[in-house]
């Protein structure tokens, strides 16, 4: 599954300053919250103006964001 741009930087900050946000945190619930709406817009977006991304096969953005970004072993929204 892809990581996320949240997932990464939270990674990255944790390995860079030895702290351990954990991806349960109320802020970085939000910021995944934020990154959901904007990949599901913009898939929809895409939708709207012709990319087909499943060859034509009717797909949801949800369910486009979690097949491409839904992950067991990470907390996800």
């Amino acid at each position: 599954m892809e990581q996320t741009a949240v997932e990464l930087l939270v990674q990255e900050i944790n390995k860079l300053t030895g702290l351990t946000i954990e991806m349960n945190e109320p802020c970085v619930i939000q910021a995944k919250e934020i990154e959901r709406q904007q990949i599901m817009t913009a898939f929809t977006r895409g939708d709207i103006f012709g990319a087909d991304y499943f060859d034509g096969v009717n797909i949801t953005e949800e369910n486009y964001y979690n097949q491409t970004f839904k992950n067991e072993s990470n907390y996800r929204i």
